[in-house]
């Protein structure tokens, strides 16, 4: 029999607010020098007493909302022990046996639980000079999201995470940022040859999604490997090696009891029910348009499934064409949209960030293109320029000459003109090669910088040159 993998992740999330979670100071991922959004509260001084962010907790609870988990309507904090320089308490202010948010399902993926906590220090290791401690992160709210362990593979996981991140951003409550830190992935893995659970381990370190895939079947293979060769697997900590693209053993993983929780005694209790604001009614008022529906919006107005994917991966990208559609008020010219957005603007975007071409320029640039203003070449040459200036789309094409013509008598100029100049190509065609005839159109487009409508320039070529 073949070992079957059981995946669970752990994910921990900054949450965006304007203060942190338990004290007054500024909640600010971008701020670049050490220790100055600090307090007395979030650097533990004796006889501080915290206060809960409200904001925090509504962030949490639209999120158990969105996933169709059971929100609690009571629920309390608790003080987690344990003993590290990025800690001066000595403790984690977090949720243990009340969370605010149980069960729930994303991606197919069933969920444990979603509970708040607040973030700790960040520490630097400086070699010689030893470790350097900034607070400004201490006491960020962090919202803890567990999953069953009900994943098998380490596609299903990366497709799990990148999800989360979608759902959370869409919300509004995290920029979920991999590479800033703002979103934190960790996997419990282990390999069993029958339905029990094999011995798990933790691994920490995954800063991007490719890594998270990589490291869950790195360390597949490896308890795998360990476990044919004879040898024992432990319950441990380890760590990812992005370099060498391995696993490496950090510590013996804790249980539960060794963290000693127990309920926080300085913080109020939370009762849902006695907050107007925090219904259940009101929280799904509060919700947008959700990732999975968004999709299948997308795709009940004619995209592919992978186009509507792209196009709703993303909150700015779908508000953009969201937009566009509204400007455009004709069904029929989606699909034409969707192709210029997914190839072409998507296109300059990856190459020179940003751009400013905006809905209303971009589904005029449609129009033109479908009524035959435009051709399919000087489209994506206005659309460049309305991405590098912005401005408007029938002014641009107008202003650079990419006004297609359909002037027969003026077009058949420009044929005869070509004909001339490429007696090869057109002797070619009259010998029956069609491939020619393209050359020629090709010609006739590049004289008329574009401009020339290709349609007609086919038809008045191939009868100049049946002449």
């Amino acid at each position: 029999m073949e070992y079957r993998p059981t995946i669970g992740l752990e994910v921990h999330a900054e949450l965006k607010t304007r203060t942190k979670m338990f004290c007054d100071c500024r909640n600010d991922p971008d701020e670049t020098r050490p220790n100055v959004n600090i307090c007395p509260i979030c650097l533990a001084h004796p006889g501080t007493l915290p206060k809960a962010n409200k904001q925090a907790v509504e962030h949490v609870l639209r999120v158990g909302k969105a996933l169709n988990g059971e929100l609690a309507d009571y629920s309390e904090f608790d003080r987690k022990s344990y003993f590290y320089p990025d800690i001066p308490k000595g403790y984690q202010i977090t949720q243990y046996a009340y969370p605010f948010v149980s069960g729930g399902t994303l991606a197919d993926v069933d969920i444990t639980r979603v509970h708040l906590e607040e973030d700790t220090a960040r520490s630097s290791h400086e070699g010689k000079e030893g470790s350097l401690v900034d607070f400004n992160r201490a006491g960020v709210p962090l919202m803890e999201l567990v999953t069953e362990p009900v994943i098998h593979d380490a596609e299903t996981a990366g497709r799990f995470a990148r999800e989360l991140q979608l759902l959370l951003r869409t919300l509004g409550v995290s920029d979920a940022n991999l590479e800033k830190g703002e979103m934190r992935i960790e996997a419990n893995i282990s390999v069993s040859k029958d339905d029990t659970l094999g011995t798990k381990t933790e691994v920490k370190n995954l800063n991007s999604f490719r890594s998270v895939e990589r490291a869950i079947a790195y360390e597949i293979d490896r308890q795998i490997r360990v476990l044919e060769e004879g040898g024992e697997l432990v319950q441990e900590t380890r760590g990812w090696n992005e370099v060498a693209q391995e696993t490496f053993s950090q510590r013996i993983k804790e249980g539960s009891a060794d963290y000693r929780y127990f309920p926080e005694p300085d913080l109020s209790k939370v009762k849902r029910s006695e907050l107007e604001e925090w219904t259940d009614k009101k929280l799904a008022l509060s919700l947008p348009e959700l990732p999975e529906a968004r999709r299948a919006r997308y795709e009940e107005l004619g995209l592919k499934p992978e186009d509507a994917a792209y196009v709703a991966g993303d909150a700015s990208r779908s508000k953009f064409f969201s937009e566009v559609i509204n400007q455009l008020a004709d069904s029929a010219l989606i699909p034409l949209a969707t192709n210029y957005f997914v190839s072409d603007l998507s296109g300059l975007i990856a190459k020179s960030g940003e751009g400013k071409v905006s809905p209303e320029s971009f589904a005029s640039l449609v129009r033109l293109v479908h009524a035959g203003t435009l051709s399919s070449r000087g489209a994506k040459e206005v659309l460049a320029l309305l991405h590098e200036k912005g401005g408007d789309a029938e002014a641009t094409a107008k202003a650079e000459g990419f006004v297609q013509v359909n002037d027969t008598e003026a077009l058949r100029v420009v044929v005869r003109e070509v004909i001339d100049q490429h007696e090869g190509p057109a002797n070619e065609y009259r010998g029956g090669k069609e491939a020619a005839l393209q050359f020629l159109v090709g010609a006739a487009m590049k004289q008329t910088k574009g401009a020339g409508n290709p349609g007609v320039l086919k038809e008045l070529l191939i009868e100049e040159l049946g002449k």
